[in-house]
């Protein structure tokens, strides 16, 4: 019980106090409240003048991240091509001595044609060769029909031109001839 009426004394003090001030501390009181509550208002301008510095500065690191990401994204790729160029320049440079032959060149040829399509594998590049598989339009583009007794219709006979995907999606369909 005494804590009880303890408490109930402690909940009318403050009004007691408030009731007995004077005009003067009253008005001392507000603008004290006054002053914190500029200081308050102050602090969270600050922070808010901060919070918005610090936004368009992550927007300019962020766009600047965006745009080397974009000036720099084929690097690799660069790099891995410039072994297929290198390539290329050997075959030549082999093909112009005088004791090259047709069957050097085109061996060159190949494994130059190997390195190309393993660079452009290790990119998600995979060429489409469709040789002996049923005509597929979503993957292959007919060139021409050819009655073939003994193959089934709509296969592919022959591939005139590979087609390309790019991690899975169509660059360039495979030009192919179908039997009738």
């Amino acid at each position: 019980m005494t804590k009880k009426k303890s408490t109930e004394k402690e909940d009318i003090n403050p009004t007691i106090k408030a009731v007995s001030q004077t005009p003067k501390e009253k008005e001392d009181n507000l603008k004290e409240q006054l002053i914190q509550a500029q200081q308050s208002a102050k602090d969270n301008w600050d922070k808010l003048l901060r919070s918005q510095a610090e936004m368009e500065n992550l927007k300019r690191r962020n766009a600047k991240d965006v745009e080397n990401a974009h000036k720099f994204a084929l690097d690799s790729f660069v790099k891995a091509l410039l072994e297929v160029k290198d390539s290329l320049s050997m075959g030549i440079k082999t093909a112009q001595e005088e004791k090259a032959t047709v069957k050097h060149i085109v061996e060159g040829l190949e494994m130059t044609n190997k390195v190309f399509l393993s660079t452009l594998e290790k990119f998600g590049v995979v060429m489409i060769n469709p040789e002996d598989e049923a005509f597929n339009p979503e993957l292959h583009e007919a060139v021409t029909m050819i009655p073939m007794p003994g193959k089934d219709s709509n296969s592919v006979l022959e591939v005139v031109q590979f087609g390309f995907t790019l991690n899975g999606r169509l660059v360039r369909p495979a030009m192919v001839v179908v039997a009738q």
